[in-house]
């Protein structure tokens, strides 16, 4: 209630002189991109020997529901509380350049609904006056994605066929190997049968042999040895080893019929 009777006083002792006071922008239009930075600026007029004390300012954006607070400065002390929250932490002043007539108020990080219209009503000991300026805050353009490299096909490598003179000695080769096989299969083969047949012989000319001079010995008939002696020497006729091995046992040549 004090802060605005104040204002009311000042606004009554300073309408007469009021035509002496200006306050003016450095520039009526501002445009930028959301998420940039930007600096709104007004100047007033100045006396000398005037006392930092007697400065009110006070500047707002004209919004269509109700205006938001940017800045307010009451006899020389800056009120954060009456900022708006739209803009809290993102608005600071140059309160250096006050003493020379001028506002600066650099707001960062700028949003779309930051766009409109903004005034300060500036007011000291000798006159008060404001100014109006535009802001419009537009989208940011995309960044341009980077491009990913692209991939070349590899060059196919030709297949490598055999040509006609290795598939020859590939021929031959496997040709070989299996005759070899064959052959060494045959000797196997032929081994084991001439081994069994020869074990079979040598068994049945001992069997032979045995029993021939078991008969000799024996005191037998003459007719019943003459015949069996024949009879077994007719089996040996054919086998001159059979033979050969029989005259060694019995010590006596076989009789001839």
């Amino acid at each position: 209630m004090k802060m605005i009777c104040s204002i009311l006083l000042l606004l009554s002792l300073t309408s007469c002189v009021s035509g002496s006071f200006v306050v003016n922008v450095t520039q009526t239009s501002y445009q930028a991109e959301e998420n940039h930075n930007i600096t709104l600026e007004w100047m007033f007029t100045t006396r000398t020997h005037s006392s930092p004390n007697s400065l009110y300012i006070y500047c707002e954006l004209l919004a269509d529901l109700k205006p938001l607070v940017l800045f307010h400065l009451y006899e020389g002390v800056e009120l954060p509380e009456s900022q708006d929250e739209q803009f809290t932490g993102r608005v600071r002043c140059d309160k250096d350049v006050l003493r020379d007539g001028r506002i600066r108020l650099h707001m960062s990080r700028l949003r779309i609904n930051d766009s409109g219209r903004y005034t300060c009503d500036v007011h000291t000991a000798y006159g008060g006056s404001s100014k109006i300026c535009q802001l419009n805050v537009t989208a940011a353009a995309d960044e341009p994605k980077p491009l990913r490299p692209t991939m070349r096909p590899q060059p196919e490598r030709p297949t490598m066929r055999p040509q006609p003179e290795s598939r020859g000695r590939i021929g031959l080769y496997v040709g070989l190997t299996a005759a070899l096989l064959v052959l060494c299969a045959g000797l196997c083969f032929a081994f084991c049968l001439s081994f069994t047949k020869s074990t079979d012989n040598r068994g049945n000319i001992d069997t032979a042999v045995q029993t021939l001079s078991f008969l000799e010995k024996q005191p037998i008939m003459a007719n019943q040895a003459t015949t069996s002696g024949a009879k077994i020497r007719s089996c040996l006729e054919g086998n001159p080893q059979a033979a050969k091995m029989y005259e060694n046992s019995c010590g006596t040549r076989c009789p001839t019929t």
